[in-house]
């Protein structure tokens, strides 16, 4: 199936385990100067020169127009980096300090799995300021920003509120003005550290005040385990080019799909009556409708990012904990995330917005429940709406799940984009019993 090798935890630990390796010594905290998690945004915020008081962040954007004249007139100008250039390990200790557990911790005591992906969005943008380091500079030039969450793969490992938590990523592959960020965490066992999820983002620079894109240096992989990383990242760009061309919103279902939706049709039908419009849910089964969930956020500047629009950590936990609610409510009983996917952040959401969420179930398969998160902003002035973002979920509950059957045409191509989705993960994952990964 498409990306079935990429989507096996236990390959992506064999390819980055000599990028990994780049780096020297111990891996106890208490030995090497280790970064914490609480402080990546800090270290954001010093790079850029961004202001942590609301009020004077229109004067740090005024400073950032005399950076234009450190940015590159083209890539060929720009010094190579390797992957060890950008590699980072960062801490999240909830083991070593208690204290930091409460902002983590569900109300059933399990991690929420919303703060990580704040905790890795973050990463991934720091990741790639290393890469692009200036060392002639005080302050970057560049504005890196995540175009894309292109996925995120859960392993079949324990997740303890009460061990701690290590980062680690670098970048893994450079275009002209994009770069893919792979990023992985582990926790504590023992004395190792064990696999928990292995995360592909990509980012794209831009200039100073964040209105049109700039260079980034170019990329020297240094040996086979580099070399292949770097092919896939190439792969990867051609696989996502090749996915949106063939978009249920660009192109018609293929002739299974089709099938599929009549046969799903008939079944529906009312054996009673000889009309179209006499329709009737097979057992154990649910209208597609009837799975919806909805959300209102106000974006306040606390939840901004360094560029004073707002986290793309915070949509994602936000819509992740919406998918999650939708999930538990539609399969009755708690259920965990298997993998997120294909997330593109299509347009900024500035401070002041309202932020309109809307999740619902729209494919099942035994356990599994495949949630779609659609996100749309408007203004207080305005009451135009459009679309920011469109988030994949997949979860898998303690027990079988109610089949989903669209109604519509529109919900009938849901269905097939959310199978779609399903099916990219390759081989259905099975997780170990102490698996706690929640909202």
């Amino acid at each position: 199936m498409r990306r079935a090798a990429l989507r096996l935890c236990t390959l992506r630990k064999v390819l980055l385990t000599p990028v990994r390796g780049l780096i020297q010594g111990s891996q106890d905290p208490e030995k090497e100067s280790v970064l914490h998690v609480y402080e990546v945004r800090d270290k954001l915020r010093e790079i850029v020169g961004a202001s942590t008081n609301w009020r004077d962040h229109m004067k740090a954007m005024e400073e950032r127009k005399l950076l234009h004249s450190f940015l590159a007139k083209s890539q060929e100008g720009l010094p190579p980096r390797r992957m060890k250039d950008s590699y980072i390990e960062v801490l999240l200790p909830l083991g070593s300090q208690p204290a930091l557990r409460e902002k983590y911790l569900t109300f059933q005591n399990t991690i929420r799995f919303g703060r990580i992906l704040e905790d890795l969005d973050s990463l991934g943008v720091l990741i790639c300021y290393m890469h692009n380091k200036i060392p002639s500079a005080n302050m970057s030039p560049l504005s890196i920003v995540t175009a894309l969450v292109d996925k995120i793969d859960m392993c079949k490992s324990g997740l303890s509120s009460e061990q701690d938590i290590k980062f680690s990523g670098h970048v893994s592959w450079v275009g002209k003005t994009s770069m893919e960020v792979k990023m992985q965490m582990f926790q504590s066992h023992g004395n190792d550290f064990s696999p928990v999820l292995d995360a592909t983002f990509v980012m794209v620079a831009r200039d100073s005040e964040n209105k049109g894109p700039a260079f980034v240096n170019p990329l020297i992989p240094e040996g086979p385990e580099e070399e292949e990383l770097f092919r896939q990242g190439e792969l990867n760009k051609g696989r996502r080019v090749a996915f949106s061309s063939m978009s249920l919103l660009k192109m018609a279902p293929n002739a299974k799909e089709r099938t599929t939706i009549h046969e799903m049709f008939l079944s529906t039908l009312d054996p009673k009556t000889i009309s179209f419009r006499s329709r009737v849910l097979p057992p154990n089964a649910v209208w597609m409708e009837d799975s919806k969930l909805k959300s209102l956020e106000v974006c306040h500047p606390q939840e901004r990012n360094i560029f004073n629009r707002i986290f793309g950590g915070f949509l994602m936990r936000k819509a992740y904990e919406l998918g999650w609610a939708t999930a538990y409510n539609f399969g009755g009983s708690r259920p965990f995330v298997v993998a997120v996917d294909d997330i593109m952040f299509q347009k900024p959401v500035e401070v002041g917005s309202l932020l309109f969420l809307s999740s619902q179930v729209c494919f099942t398969q035994d356990k599994y429940i495949q949630v779609r998160v659609h996100s749309e902003v408007s203004s207080l002035q305005s009451k135009e709406h459009r679309t920011t973002n469109v988030f994949h979920f997949t979860f898998m509950s303690e027990k079988d799940v109610p089949l989903v059957f669209p109604r519509t045409y529109g919900e009938s191509m849901l269905y097939l984009d959310g199978q779609r989705h399903f099916k990219s993960m390759g081989v259905p994952v099975v997780m170990k019993k102490e698996y706690r990964v929640e909202p």
